[in-house]
């Protein structure tokens, strides 16, 4: 099928077709990122939480194959364990597949994404992270940075629907900006 050609059954692809992947990974290991636990990061996503309310925060960077958790909150949790098949007790951990999640939603549309309760929406109610770590609510925003590579997301997710608001999208796209700031004077001070 050429790539013009219509797919009529495109919108309901789990995970959307990343066409930057290759660009992202290369900005990626420039900016060292992506491969190990930042202490700053993971204090970022703690206060996201708190800004938001939620359970999980995350500072997610996306390659090709898996999202890598560089900044991680969740709490009761060593926040080394990763994602695995249905646990009795729900547990995220630094890494996940590449098909899991809604980041990848994210990076490909570049723009902030606000799920109060995905079950919703049948494209996000099937996910695997329903099922397996009991998530029914996203929000997200795109890490967009000076070179216009999409890096990753900063996230927030909940075990129950959430009204997330205006005021919810407003507080993700805020800290978006601020954690790509974050990232850049990182790399000035490399």
């Amino acid at each position: 099928m050429s790539p013009t050609s219509y797919d009529p059954t495109s919108h309901l692809l789990l995970t959307p077709e990343d066409n930057d992947a290759p660009a992202r990974v290369a900005r990626l290991r420039e900016l060292n990122l992506g491969d190990a636990p930042i202490p700053e990061f993971d204090d970022f996503a703690r206060r996201l939480a708190q800004m938001t309310g939620a359970p999980y925060a995350m500072v997610n960077f996306i390659d090709e194959h898996r999202q890598y958790f560089a900044g991680l909150y969740a709490p009761g949790s060593d926040q080394t364990v990763e994602l695995g098949p249905a646990q009795s007790s729900p547990q995220v951990g630094r890494v996940m597949d590449r098909d899991h999640g809604y980041c990848p939603h994210v990076i490909v549309r570049r723009k902030a994404l606000v799920l109060e309760d995905v079950c919703d929406y049948p494209r996000f109610a099937g996910n695997p992270v329903v099922d397996e770590i009991g998530i029914r609510s996203y929000l997200g925003a795109p890490l967009i940075d000076r070179t216009g590579v999409t890096l990753g997301t900063v996230c927030v997710v909940a075990q129950e629907p959430r009204p997330w608001g205006r005021q919810g999208l407003e507080t993700i796209k805020s800290m978006a900006a601020e954690m790509v700031d974050q990232i850049h004077r990182r790399e000035q001070g490399a």
